[in-house]
């Protein structure tokens, strides 16, 4: 019986290089060590990986496409292409289809979310990412606003530094590829737990996840997902939510939430979002 206990302590100690999802708080290291973007790189097949770039979240698609264009062809990928998609009507176009299907990997910068699923949301292109994700033929990250796309629900906007109230956050539809999370990104680099909190207000149903800059939530398609970089995620489960006068409450009005439960992860932990329990910690510091 020790020997399985510690067999089983050895296996949880051990990092996933495979994250089918990896969703970044935006502001990743893109100079030094690069630990979120080679590991996407990795997922996606590492010197075997065909990487498409999506940057039309950015009012400058050009130059962000290009930023990580160049990243990923030092790193050594087979074949990296920007989809430099400005309309929406050319998501369903053969071209876009016809790189996507080549692709081992998808990375979705940042910019403007609302840009970013008023452009892909209910096309081809978006429905293609989902299919090849689902069926583990695709690699997917997204960092910025390429995160707050990632749930059912979007935070679509709103201010920091106030107690939670309804006008504190903008939700609106997101893409669905994690129904279960509603994101906020950049996160405690801009104070954004009271937005978070309200939002899980409005839907008491998802989880909330707040990742911090250079930080990434990294999917292994089990139902967990890690932690990687510099920053922490944080966890806000309303599952024993005993009160909220959220229905009632005038729209300035600050909430209460009671019986919320926190997490705050850091690098290495691990955390069951189906189950909605952190993990035995990998130990990585």
């Amino acid at each position: 019986m020790l020997e399985l206990e510690t067999r089983l302590a050895q296996q949880s100690m051990v990092i996933s290089t495979q994250y089918p999802v990896m969703v970044v708080g935006g502001a990743e290291d893109k100079v030094n060590g690069c630990d979120i973007l080679t590991a996407f790189f990795e997922s996606a097949g590492g010197s075997a990986a065909k990487i498409g770039i999506i940057p039309c979240a950015s009012r400058e698609p050009t130059v962000v496409g290009d930023r990580y264009y160049q990243i990923f062809q030092k790193m050594g990928a087979q074949q990296v292409q920007v989809l430099d998609i400005r309309y929406r009507n050319e998501c369903d176009e053969a071209r876009w289809l016809e790189i996507l299907n080549d692709c081992t990997g998808v990375f979705v910068t940042g910019g403007d979310q609302l840009r970013l699923c008023d452009l892909v949301g209910g096309t081809e292109l978006i429905k293609t990412i989902k299919q090849k994700v689902a069926l583990g033929q695709l690699k997917l990250a997204g960092t910025s606003a390429g995160a707050a796309m990632m749930g059912d629900r979007m935070i679509a906007g709103g201010s920091s530094g106030e107690s939670p109230n309804q006008t504190l956050v903008e939700l609106t539809e997101g893409l669905g590829i994690i129904p279960e999370l509603l994101v906020d990104q950049h996160f405690h680099n801009r104070n954004r737990m009271a937005r978070l909190m309200s939002a899980v207000a409005a839907n008491p149903d998802k989880l909330g996840v707040g990742i911090d800059e250079d930080t990434c939530a990294a999917l292994d398609g089990s139902g967990v997902f890690q932690v990687l970089g510099k920053g922490t995620v944080t966890v806000i489960d309303p599952g024993s939510l005993t009160h909220t006068n959220y229905p009632q409450a005038d729209a300035a009005h600050p909430l209460s939430l009671h019986n919320l439960k926190v997490h705050v992860l850091s690098k290495g932990d691990r955390y069951d979002y189906k189950n909605r329990a952190v993990l035995a910690n990998s130990g990585v510091r």
